[in-house]
């Protein structure tokens, strides 16, 4: 039963990976940014001749249909090769590896800070159902949802960044900084980054884990806790909280996509060199390879946290475990 679930989780995989490749192709193919005036710059393009237009073309394929260009990608990336990014002239998994080094504690920071604190504000919420804190845990939360990810990210950069002068405006390292940089000097430029993306998963697991502690506090051994004259705090904190957290991370896991998403915008406000700026520059300079190999890389760190939220389905509920694995 396990390797038949692993047999068709790598079968998916693979088609996922196939058409999401595909797919970005496509959608650079159709795009009308000619890749190579964007590339070498407007200036360098109104000078070049004809010729080296026509080379720079032809080397990057520019006027090669798309399924061509994708046979051709596709039977280099078989042998592990994911091409060479136009705007960098360096092989993707080489960019795509030192931009997901950026985003990867930038990303792990915003996802532990999301669900620690959607599960605190859910549990309070539930705890003390239709108090004020409850009202203010709720409302805060449907504000939060309706909330555009980059205006928050802007309204923090001028608050924190500007007025205030917390934190630096941006970049991940200071401007103009050649040599190596603390871990100290990192963390602080990517505070405020982590805070701002961490926000756009508070809203589901506080409300999920409000609904959640509603239940727990309705339930049968709840009430008898109660009978013995346990609080309800310490009947939360005793006989709650075991049951709260594994569908916390459950859901959690399964909102990954959502903080990977998110990285894209505040990674673009704060300048900050990960996959996220990256996948931009590469879409704006038609830089096919380079953005092909982005979308596998979060394609497939979002593959995984579905995968995992599926396993954790099976441990919160044995109901689940067949459908999880099918």
């Amino acid at each position: 039963m396990v390797m038949r679930a692993l047999a068709r989780g790598a079968v998916r995989f693979v088609l996922l990976m196939l058409a999401v490749s595909f797919l970005t192709f496509a959608l650079v193919g159709s795009s009308p940014i000619d890749p190579v005036q964007a590339n070498v710059g407007q200036a360098a393009y109104a000078t070049m001749s004809a010729e080296r237009r026509a080379q720079l073309a032809e080397r990057w394929g520019a006027d090669t249909p798309v399924t061509e260009r994708y046979a051709s990608w596709l039977a280099d990336a078989v042998h592990g090769d994911l091409g060479e990014s136009l705007r960098s002239n360096a092989p993707v998994i080489e960019v795509v590896g030192q931009r997901f080094a950026n985003s990867a504690l930038l990303l792990a920071a915003s996802w532990v800070i999301s669900g620690a604190v959607g599960l605190a504000l859910g549990v309070a919420a539930g705890a003390l159902r239709g108090g004020a804190l409850d009202r203010i845990v709720r409302g805060y939360c449907y504000v939060l949802s309706a909330t555009p990810t980059f205006w928050l990210a802007l309204i923090a950069l001028m608050v924190f960044s500007v007025y205030l002068g917390w934190f630096p405006l941006g970049f991940s390292v200071p401007i103009g900084s050649t040599g190596a940089v603390s871990l100290a000097t990192r963390l602080h430029h990517m505070v405020l980054p982590a805070l701002v993306l961490s926000l756009t998963g508070v809203a589901n697991v506080a409300l999920h884990t409000r609904e959640k502690t509603i239940d727990v506090l309705g339930s049968d051994y709840a009430r008898f806790a109660r009978s013995r004259g346990e609080g309800t705090w310490q009947v939360v904190r005793r006989h709650g909280l075991h049951n709260l957290v594994l569908p916390a991370l459950t859901l959690q896991c399964s909102q990954i996509s959502e903080i990977v998403g998110g990285s894209i915008l505040v990674e673009q406000v704060f300048s900050y060199p990960g996959l996220g700026q990256a996948a931009v520059t590469a879409g704006l300079g038609g830089d096919a390879p380079l953005l092909v190999g982005i979308a596998l890389a979060t394609a497939a760190l979002v593959f995984a946290g579905n995968a995992l939220a599926n396993a954790l389905y099976g441990i919160v509920d044995p109901r689940l475990r067949g459908k999880a694995a099918s």
